[in-house]
């Protein structure tokens, strides 16, 4: 093994300085440096951090010694290679543990290690140069002790290096021979190195210096670390056949930032005490509260996953056991007149299809369902997903297998992805990837019914809770600066006193209730009580008149929602009639129509804008009409389209179900206008 010192040193080095911006980072520190020794001269309010992190960059110079021959199985060269140098990338994230002022500590570098080289040339038998170039490199895990012997910026480390491999790939050029100039080029020959060990156990060994960037007035603080180390060939026979080894020297820069601890606190200045703004906000009674119930529409699709032909676990699976004990009517909901929480509630129902599926079949012995798969990658694979439906309703709800019949497509008979389409296919595909459940028994693919005695659609209501703006706020702007904390003291007609707090927060709200007792309505003096962070008592005097809050009137009414297709705005026939014949004729006389049109997220938000309000605008017209032909004028709209905004889009759009239930028009129906 040829000694260190006859390695090519010299002219690697001198490449690698005037090559690599090493000579830059290190002088523009030292001016940094120099920058910051006035500001160091300062009063110290922070202690140098003991943790730093950061990351290390650097150059390897790689050595190449010993033999090589065979590249791999498939290519052995007619000329033996042995010596080889190289410069590679060195680049890790680091951690580094060592208390201010002491000898020892812990550093941790793990990253990229590059390790290429090109070998010297040689002759082949038939006089033609031969060349060879490695590129073998690994991700290093690189622990070291740390030891400043002067416990100072300067210091040593060592410590074993574990390294992974993640590329062996070489390139053997044979050029040709002078004396036949024109003899045609052999071309050049790739690949991976065979027999390459996938980990290395090896050492490593060097020293840096700590150049501060930052002065320790600061909390965070920073430094730049030159440093050298040096990586003997022990350990780093990178194959497991032949004798190559390699040494490295590698040499860089760190950048390493920490946090130190606050050891001097500067002195203390009298200020003024910050100004309170006091306030009382007691508002009136809420004049009108809506709620409505609501019918939700069945949705006859299972989508399925990419990849995996079973039902997604994200449906409801019963048990065999179960089935006996499971009636639609028991999925209650409650309805808000908001969007809030509207997906979670129709995802319940919807999660459930299968098993509502399974329940009316038993309820209706004579129908019969036909399973349409639709895969892209064909109808073998359509097929398997409509017969893992048809195998959980046969051996889960025990229905008869003639009953179910399956079949297999590429896409559905209504697709979402068109011919030519290049945007959002990913969308697109998973909206198609599905099983429609089809059937000529409308009681099947019915609306979900829910609830005791409910012989058509599910209408679930809920009150709406007393709303927060209906309680006594008290704002004091600027409590955080100039209080430890404060009180309020409320005072009625007659000097009776109440107290209430300490609060810390600007802001806090009473019912009521709490003030009132029994009492509708009454005059009250308020003081707010300060104690300041430097000892004062702030007292600030407002006067307010509160009211009792009770519940207000509620308007009743009635939501339902038809679904369209992908990026259309014209309901199919059975919405249309749904609209004519079902909903129609629950609009009362003198009532008010609200019609809200949304979209999924697949489009721009312009033109999903745009598409919500034709839905939107659809169904008006729709409902319109058929009150055009009873002869009636009484009714009032409103419409508005929300396209995707997610501040109000009735469901989510993780899943392609969800997405499919946002091409709705939500109708709401109230007894008088709003």
């Amino acid at each position: 093994m040829k000694n260190i010192n006859n390695f090519k040193m010299g002219s690697c080095m001198t490449w690698y300085l005037n090559n690599l911006p090493i000579k830059s980072l290190i002088i523009l520190a030292l001016v940094w440096l120099n920058i910051q020794t006035p500001v160091q001269a300062q009063e110290i309010q922070y202690t140098k951090p003991s943790w730093w992190f950061g990351v290390a960059g650097g150059a390897n110079f790689n050595f190449y010694r010993g033999s090589t021959h065979m590249l791999n199985a498939g290519f052995t060269p007619p000329a033996i290679f042995h010596d080889g140098d190289g410069i590679g990338l060195f680049i890790a994230p680091l951690l580094e543990y060592h208390r201010p002022d002491t000898r020892l500590g812990f550093m941790l570098q793990a990253g990229y290690d590059n390790r290429q080289a090109k070998f010297d040339q040689v002759k082949t038998a038939c006089d033609c140069p031969a060349d060879l170039k490695t590129n073998i490199s690994y991700i290093s895990v690189e622990p070291s002790i740390r030891f400043a012997p002067f416990k100072s910026n300067f210091y040593l480390y060592g410590g074993p290096r574990l390294a992974f491999n993640m590329d062996k790939s070489f390139t053997y050029k044979l050029g040709i021979n002078p004396a036949y100039p024109n003899q045609a080029a052999t071309p050049d020959v790739k690949g991976d190195l065979s027999d390459v060990k996938s980990t290395i156990f090896s050492m490593q060994i060097g020293a840096g210096f700590d150049i501060p960037l930052s002065s320790q007035n600061n909390h965070t603080q920073f430094v730049l670390s030159p440093f050298v180390s040096f990586h003997p060939y022990f350990g780093q026979n990178p194959r497991s056949i032949e004798t190559l080894n390699i040494t490295t020297v590698r040499a860089g820069v760190a950048l390493k930032f920490g946090r130190g601890h606050l050891i001097a606190k500067p002195e203390e200045v009298l200020v003024p005490d910050p100004e309170v703004q006091f306030s009382v906000n007691a508002p009136a009674n809420v004049p009108v509260q809506r709620r409505v119930r609501e019918v939700f529409p069945l949705r006859n699709y299972v989508y399925f996953n990419i990849g995996s032909t079973e039902i997604p676990n994200r449906y409801v699976m019963l048990k065999k056991e179960e089935v006996k004990d499971f009636r639609e009517d028991q999925l209650e909901m409650v309805t808000p007149i908001n969007q809030s929480g509207r997906s979670e509630r129709q995802m319940i129902v919807y999660y459930n299809v299968i098993n509502i599926l399974g329940d009316r079949m038993i309820k209706n012995p004579s129908t019969t369902i036909v399973l349409v798969g639709s895969s892209e990658k064909g109808p073998k694979e359509a097929k398997e997903m409509a017969e893992s439906v048809k195998f959980y309703l046969v051996n889960t709800f025990g229905i008869t297998a003639t009953r179910i019949r399956t079949k297999g497509q590429f896409k559905p008979n209504i697709p979402s992805e068109q011919p030519g389409g290049v945007r959002e296919l990913d969308l697109l595909r998973e909206g198609d990837r599905r099983v429609s459940i089809e059937s000529s028994s409308p009681v099947l693919l019915a609306e979900f019914q829910s609830g005791p005695g409910k012989s058509n659609a599910s209408e679930t209501a809920a009150l709406q809770e007393a709303p927060l703006e209906s309680y006594v706020t008290f704002n004091t702007k600027g409590a955080n600066e100039a209080f430890t904390s404060w009180s309020i003291q409320i005072a009625d007609e007659k000097g009776m006193v109440q107290s209430f707090g300490p609060y810390t927060q600007e802001s806090a709200s009473l019912s009521g209730q709490s003030i009132l007792g029994t009492r509708p309505e009454g005059d009250f003096k308020i003081t707010m009580i300060g104690q300041t962070k430097s000892g004062k008592v702030v007292r600030k005097e407002t006067t307010a008149h509160i009211v009792l809050w009770a519940p207000a009137k509620i308007d009743e009414g009635i939501r339902y929602s038809v679904i369209y297709e992908f990026n259309d705005s014209k309901a199919i026939l059975i919405y249309q009639k749904y609209l004519t014949d079902v909903v129609v004729p629950k609009i009362p006389a003198n009532g008010t129509v609200i019609i809200h049109g949304h979209a999924d997220i697949i489009g721009n938000d312009a033109y999903n804008l745009k598409l919500s309000i034709a839905r939107a605008n659809d169904v008006k017209k729709i409902i319109g009409s058929a009150l055009a032909k009873s002869g009636r004028t009484d009714v009032k709209f409103e419409v508005t389209g929300y396209g995707e905004d997610p501040n109000f889009s009735p469901f989510k759009n993780e899943f392609p179900e969800e997405r499919s239930y946002n091409r709705t028009v939500i109708i709401d129906i109230f007894n008088t206008g709003i």
